[in-house]
């Protein structure tokens, strides 16, 4: 092994250990990463941000443009009506819902396929009173594996096309993906619909409270002259009124020292965390009391929950700064929060993906805040200007993919749809532009001369021969298997594109030394970097459905095992059988 290819792999080695950690932003260490890559002079300076002007980040932006469009359509929400008029079964819903969200992955990236499906279930969910947990888990997974069905389904597809025209000079065409991933697709939207139903069969209050469905959350409350809390220590707390508190405010400041001493007065204020529905009650009996709104007796005051998206432009945010709410009149009245550090004050706290906000103010201020920080509403809000339920740009995006399917290049195609959409006014370029989610076009194009190192350094035949000391890889199956559980081993910790860059050189060297079609391993690469069930962070859209559904870590385990199991058998045979 050479300087070059070890100072290669520590890189990588390091930067899937930083991006596993989840502390550090994607685009920071992607950035520090292609830097060090040039300062290691594993690549020359024109090559440092070739990746900006690759057709594979192209491609990726022009579809999150197409979806901002398709997500204000509201075509999709009368089918929450049909389905209910249908009669169908509980299983046929969970199902059916599923198998439109990985439909429409197929042709869009996996998290707007979730956005727009997310209404839909947890509309389904009060109209029939399905526990949320047996929907939202089965979309979030759907939108993962229609994105294996097409090329633009998922980044990791576009990734292994781009390096197998590199290699043959003919990459994938639009639907070959589909032999492996449809019937994936299919076999793991059927299996995790029986799953749900079995693991999460218990029903939860959302089926009972739809507008305030039962979660735990942070709110900060004062304690009136009267309340059945004064006199009580903080330690006392869990047991008499089932909530835990973080803080006791008086006269502004913190009261410290043991919990078995710390007494609660009148005109304290309390920082505690608890069910929505404890609050609820404590509220209703004066025991704890919310600051009274400005804009309480309106009569569009509204309450509405909104879930911080992986694009929201208050990640990484404090309460107290965010002033697209405040210059609304809108308040932040309660917080579900992903992390179990709770420190300072509620307008100290800071959000972060897939976190939960209870916004209270005026119903067209919450709708109009809420399109500006891209944060997703879990209840109905005002319309957005623009939305509109018309077919248009569906039509516009469709003659797009035909065109993708007969040959046009993909970055080429799904231009002409962009510029379709921008002349009739559907599409607002600049405005879109900077609604995108640049940390992961940033993190993409930055990661795309890093691995291309890893061909040119002779790392990947080097990995490859290290592997062939261990494993036949020189038999076809034994080596697509092994591509297979290494893509599928680490996309639970490390976002699919980053694994498909990693792994492509070493799939390609693998079918070079077996004298094996490329587009086989290849094909391992994208499905494998694709099905990612076992854990909620591998993936934004688990990470999300964790906060929205109220899954713990295991039940991720639990549901996931047996899809990537199957999924990895069900691969690997369909590989043997189209590819070979």
């Amino acid at each position: 092994m050479t300087l070059e290819q070890a100072a290669l792999l520590i890189l990588l080695v390091a930067m899937l250990f930083l991006f596993s950690l989840d502390r550090l932003r994607m685009e920071v260490i992607s950035i520090g990463g292609l830097l060090a890559g040039y300062v290691l002079g594993l690549y020359p300076a024109d090559s440092i941000f070739a990746g900006f002007a690759s057709p594979v980040v192209v491609t990726v932006v022009e579809i999150l443009l197409i979806v901002q469009v398709l997500a204000r359509t509201k075509l999709f929400d009368s089918l929450a009506e049909r389905f209910v008029a249908s009669g169908l079964s509980h299983f046929r819903v969970i199902t059916g819902i599923s198998a439109l969200t990985g439909f429409i992955s197929i042709f869009m990236n996996n998290i707007g396929a979730f956005a727009i499906s997310l209404p839909l279930a947890l509309r389904l969910s009060t109209l029939m009173s399905i526990p949320r947990r047996q929907l939202v888990m089965p979309i979030s997974f759907a939108a993962l594996l229609g994105g294996l069905v097409s090329l633009i389904g998922t980044p990791a597809n576009l990734l292994v096309s781009d390096a197998l025209e590199k290699t043959t000079g003919k990459g994938f065409r639009f639907f070959d993906f589909a032999y492996v991933g449809l019937p994936v697709a299919i076999t793991g939207i059927l299996l995790i619909a029986l799953i749900v139903q079995r693991l999460f069969s218990e029903p939860d209050e959302a089926t009972e409270l739809p507008a305030s469905p039962a979660r735990r959350i942070v709110v900060e409350r004062s304690i009136p002259e009267h309340s059945p809390l004064v006199g009580v220590t903080l330690a006392q707390c869990p047991e008499r009124f089932g909530i835990q508190p973080h803080a006791l405010i008086r006269d502004r400041a913190f009261v410290f020292g043991p919990l078995q001493q710390s007494v609660i007065q009148p005109g304290d204020i309390l920082l505690a965390q608890g069910a929505d529905l404890v609050f609820a009650d404590l509220a209703a009996s004066q025991a704890l009391v919310p600051d009274a709104h400005p804009h309480g007796l309106q009569p569009d005051f509204v309450s509405i929950e909104a879930v911080v998206m992986p694009e929201s432009t208050v990640v990484g945010s404090r309460i107290a700064s965010l002033e697209v709410f405040r210059a609304r009149g809108v308040t932040v009245s309660a917080l579900s929060m992903r992390s179990p550090r709770i420190e300072g004050r509620f307008a100290d706290l800071q959000l972060s993906i897939g976190d939960i906000l209870v916004l209270e103010g005026p119903k067209a201020a919450i709708a109009e805040a809420l399109e500006e920080c891209e944060c997703l509403p879990l209840a109905s809000a005002a319309p957005s200007p623009g939305s509109s339920a018309s077919w248009q740009p569906f039509a516009i995006f469709a003659c797009g993919v035909v065109a993708s399917a007969f040959g046009l290049r993909p970055d080429i195609a799904l231009a002409f749809v962009v510029l379709a959409l921008a002349l009739p006014g559907y599409l607002n370029i600049r405005h879109a532009m900077a609604d995108l989610n640049w940390p992961i076009i940033i993190m993409l194009a930055a990661m795309i001369p890093i691995g291309q190192a890893v061909a040119t350094t002779g790392t990947a035949e080097t990995i490859a021969a290290w592997l062939s000391l261990a494993f036949p890889i020189s038999h076809p199956l034994w080596g697509i298997a092994l591509v297979l559980f290494l893509a599928m081993t680490l996309t639970p910790f490390v976002n699919n594109a980053t694994v498909a860059i990693v792994l492509a050189p070493i799939a390609l060297e693998f079918a070079r030394a077996g004298q094996q079609p490329p587009q086989a391993y290849l094909i391992a690469v994208a499905a494998g970097a694709s099905q990612d069930f076992l854990t909620p962070f591998g993936h934004h859209n688990n990470t999300l459905s964790m906060s929205i559904g109220n899954y713990r870590f295991g039940d991720f385990l639990r549901a996931g095992w047996p899809l990537t199991l199957a999924g990895y058998i069900v691969t690997l045979i369909l590989i043997a059988v189209f590819w070979l």
